[in-house]
């Protein structure tokens, strides 16, 4: 069925206020609340993750460079150790002598030799010299053959640039036998010159090559 056309106007104009009413726009969507303590905390929360990631990396960082210095200053401790234990096996070699004699051996030279490297590698070393002897002969004439052996290797040392002042000499003669048995071999290990540090020898160079 047709609509008048006075009726069709009358409709349109209806639709025509109606849209003037409403400023000419559908009304907009409504715009969800904002909880800005929410978004907040959530920063907050990511702050303080990120700040305890950085001090776990710190701190396992410094652990780790703590670890690696023990660790150097153990190896350095080791290596003085063995540097230590390696110049007091030099000074403990010692020097024998032919029965009722005192002079140097041309063996036992080299062994003199490597005690003046020592020393000179550490001037803060004093050290003793002791002379010893068999049981063959009076303990008088022992103790005076001992006293001349420990000057022996004393003398020498000094003839090759040792100070005096840092070798002290002491004789024992007869008493202290490195084999208390009565034959020709232990006789030959009895007379000796025995070496012992008296200052200077808690940490040691041992010379280069040796």
């Amino acid at each position: 069925m047709k609509l008048s056309i006075p009726l069709t106007l009358s409709l349109g104009a209806v639709v025509v206020a109606a849209a003037v009413a409403c400023g000419g726009q559908p009304a907009p969507p409504p715009v969800p609340a904002v909880d800005s303590a929410a978004i907040r905390d959530s920063i907050a929360r990511a702050e303080a993750a990120r700040r305890a990631r950085e001090d776990s990396i710190r701190r396992a960082r410094e652990e780790a460079e703590r670890l690696a210095a023990e660790r150097r200053r153990a190896d350095s401790l080791a290596m003085i150790a063995r540097e230590t234990d390696r110049a007091k096996g030099i000074l403990a070699e010692m020097v024998n002598f032919d029965f009722d004699k005192s002079n140097i051996r041309p063996g036992d030279a080299a062994k003199l030799d490597r005690k003046i490297a020592l020393l000179q590698a550490n001037p803060m070393l004093r050290i003793t010299i002791t002379g010893h002897c068999d049981e063959r002969g009076s303990d008088e004439y022992n103790l005076a053959l001992g006293n001349r052996r420990a000057l022996a290797a004393k003398n020498y040392m000094v003839n090759r640039g040792i100070a005096a002042d840092r070798i002290a000499t002491a004789s024992r003669g007869e008493e202290q036998p490195l084999d208390p048995g009565h034959t020709e071999a232990a006789w030959e290990q009895n007379r000796r010159d025995a070496f012992s540090i008296t200052a200077g020898g808690d940490v040691l160079k041992a010379p280069a090559g040796m």
